[in-house]
């Protein structure tokens, strides 16, 4: 093989080498061919002889991601779970530009109406091991890779828009205390117990997310009835360099829905994996589920005038002061081929940004930006995981110099493996289309500390729980005496409640009743004082944002043999037509004969389909009305059903209901079907999802009594 020998020289050195302006800034001159250096997430680079620093002279910046690859990757090329979001489950799917922003940001995906973006999305869990199950109460992981046509794009983002710390300095300690307690090995991807609650005690910062946690959010019906959020605030930034903030939320077309604790209990026994199967079976029967994608974009001005600090992760900006604008449409359309290959390998890193899209000094973003990079070679074994198909740039090529390492499958052939090289070989910067990070001026001391502007930790709480309506604020005080209640350590509960009382007077008080407190403790000191003026936010309760229709939701039908096949056909078709789904239950797997003789094979058999996996119920015993009624199954299902404030259509149920004594308590959610018109006003009552009056004939605990406040 003949050696690579120097291109010829046009007389001077302006192909082979780097110079600067007067003013320092660094000119890169083209070289010869079509290749352009890339970052092994495809993303062209504009300089590859400066790192980014905060002045000149100035320290390195942590977030300069095109230092941080090329060093990690150097460092490994000499030649494991989840730590969190262990619990996952992915889809492949597209992303369709539904309004063009080419003036706010350059970013590929945004560029021109009607542009289709591949994707892939994960879904997970936060602290539960690989092998926990899908309805703990817990964050939900919601991240999206684009593989963009200038690389790929990572928004790692969760189901919460906030986070329970300000510097990623504490996501060590934040994660220690809810994992199990490393003496005994439990609870699993539980919070409820004395770590957690210590940690959180003592960590003023948490209490808006604990709000958000406490809510019905924590426990969503399925991933495609959630709301997805990048979190952090970012940067856009368009061609003529300018820059606008940015904060990016993923709205379900379905609506959102939750469950309740006592059904997330019961959906665990019944079925651990249901999140995972309602989202595959969903794709796989070409009910497609779509996010569309609304920003929040405000700039400097509005910034500096928001009563909180953009930059702080346990802030949210309220979508009443900056509406979102919908700019596209996330579709899941296809499952995996391989669930280690894809969704247990799939990298993702909120360092992977695209030209156009850059990070702010939010403290908590800037350390995400270290770790995720610093964890994939821990769990894939190799700086080259982005040659994994899963990982790899789909849109453009991958041009650079990284060589070696285990999983390595793609070195360059020839002598040259470094850049600038006299031989006229391989990719060079271009600072014209390369990655060019926004420029801001810092100053200031080098020092540890924590921006007064983060210090307010309980106005936005109260407002988050001064938005949900009375049931959504129950069940909030609910959880909380639930999760403190399974601490030991007395001293622990009171240190929450003393939290509570800078959020709200009347659930401060609710939480220490239900806990049996015998003194109230004093507020806990408070770095600002919490402000009462902050208004509620609707845009924050999911029971003031129903969904459009029940579509997408599924009902189950307790049935016997003898049901009447018209009224089954009936229930069928006019559930069909409203875009849901019915599942037939019945004593035998086999299934039932209805009137006209026709036999429906069950979708579920009594026992192993409760009525916990369904959004309502429909009894149908036909001529199996009294062993149905002495099946303590069949009781369970519909006491369950009436319980978790379902809507109940029943026919030829009496001795049913009889059995389960319910026959006093039926109310306005009970319908009787026995015609065409009865199932639509089922249906059309379905479309609240509960019914909610139920709630408060329970026994369970009354509406808050709002008396005082802090």
């Amino acid at each position: 093989m003949a050696e690579d020998k120097p291109a010829a020289r046009s007389g001077s050195f302006e192909n082979l080498v780097s110079d600067y302006g007067a003013g320092g800034e660094f000119h890169q001159h083209a070289g010869e061919g079509d290749e352009r250096l890339t970052t092994a997430q495809g993303v062209t680079i504009a300089d590859n002889q400066n790192s980014l620093r905060s002045g000149a002279p100035g320290p390195t910046a942590l977030e300069d991601f095109i230092l941080r690859e090329k060093i990690f990757h150097f460092d490994h090329e000499r030649i494991p779970e989840r730590v969190v979001h262990a619990r996952g489950f992915g889809a492949h799917g597209l992303f369709e530009c539904t309004k063009a922003i080419p003036e706010i940001t350059r970013a590929a995906p945004f560029q021109k109406e009607g542009k289709i973006t591949e994707t892939f999305v994960r879904f997970s869990t936060v602290a539960g091991s690989k092998g926990s199950v899908d309805l703990a109460r817990d964050v939900r992981g919601f991240a999206v890779k684009f593989y963009t046509d200038e690389g790929n794009w990572d928004l790692v983002g969760n189901n919460i828009p906030v986070f329970f710390i300000q510097d990623a300095i504490k996501f060590p300690d934040l994660i220690h205390s809810v994992k199990p307690e490393p003496d005994r090995g439990f609870p699993q991807a539980q919070s409820a117990h004395d770590n957690f609650w210590d940690f959180i005690s003592l960590t003023p910062e948490s209490m808006h997310m604990v709000m958000w946690q406490m809510s019905d959010r924590a426990i969503p019906r399925s991933f495609r009835f959630m709301e997805g959020f990048g979190v952090h605030t970012f940067r856009f930034i368009n061609a003529e360099g300018q820059s606008s903030f940015v904060k990016f939320h993923w709205k379900p077309k379905l609506g959102m829905q939750s469950v309740l604790w006592d059904e997330a209990l019961k959906i665990n026994g019944a079925d651990p994996d249901r999140h995972r199967r309602d989202l595959w079976e969903a794709i796989t029967a070409g009910d497609f589920p779509e996010w569309e994608l609304g920003l929040q974009i405000f700039d400097e001005e509005f910034a500096n005038r928001f009563d909180f600090d953009v930059l702080d992760p346990t802030k949210i900006i309220p979508e009443e002061l900056v509406p979102l604008t919908i700019v596209g449409t996330l579709t899941l359309d296809r499952v995996v081929d391989n669930f280690f290959a894809e969704t247990e390998q799939v990298a993702f890193c909120t360092q992977n940004v695209v030209p156009g899209i850059d990070f702010t000094d939010d403290p908590l973003l800037q350390g995400r930006n270290f770790s995720y990079l610093d964890t994939q070679l821990k769990r894939l074994g190799s700086p080259n995981f982005t040659k994994l198909p899963i990982n790899a740039p789909r849109g453009c090529p991958v041009h650079n110099f990284q060589q070696d390492g285990h999983m390595q499958t793609s070195n360059r052939k020839g002598r040259v493996n470094y850049e600038p090289n006299g031989w006229g070989k391989g990719p060079r910067a271009h600072p014209l289309e390369g990655y060019v990070s926004y420029a801001v001026r810092n100053e200031g001391e080098k020092r540890r500390l924590r921006p007064e502007s983060f210090a307010d930790h309980y106005s936005q709480a109260r407002q988050f729980f001064l938005s949900q309506t009375p049931v959504e604020q129950g069940h909030i005080r609910d959880a909380l005496v639930f999760e403190l209640s399974k601490c030991q350590e007395i001293e622990i509960r009171a240190r929450i409640v003393a939290h509570l009382l800078n959020i709200d007077g009347a659930l401060a008080q609710a939480v220490a009743d239900g806990l049996g407190l015998t003194e109230m403790p004093e507020p806990a000191p408070a770095a600002r004082p919490t402000r009462t003026d902050l208004p509620p936010s609707d845009a924050l309760s999911m029971l003031k944002n129903p969904p459009p229709n029940f579509a997408g939701r599924t009902v189950g039908v307790l049935a016997g043999n003898g049901v009447e096949a018209e009224l089954l056909t009936e229930l069928r078709s006019i559930l069909q037509a409203e875009g849901a789904m019915m599942k037939l239950v019945a004593p035998r797997v086999g299934g039932v004969t209805d009137s006209a003789g026709t036999l429906h094979p069950a979708d579920e058999k009594l026992g192993g389909g409760p009525s916990v996996i369904f959004d309502a119920v429909a009894v149908l015993p036909g001529s199996d009305a009294a062993m149905l009624a002495a099946n303590p199954a069949a009781q369970d299902f519909l006491t369950d059903a009436h319980a978790h404030c379902k809507f109940i259509a029943h026919h030829g149920a009496g001795p049913l209901i009889e059995a389960c004594a319910l026959g006093a308590k039926m109310d306005e959610g009970w319908i009787e079907i026995g015609s065409s018109s009865d199932i639509d006003g089922f249906v059309a009552a379905c479309r609240g999802m509960r019914h909610w009056p139920r709630e408060a004939t329970l026994g369970g605990n009354p509406p808050l009594a709002r008396t005082f406040s802090p």
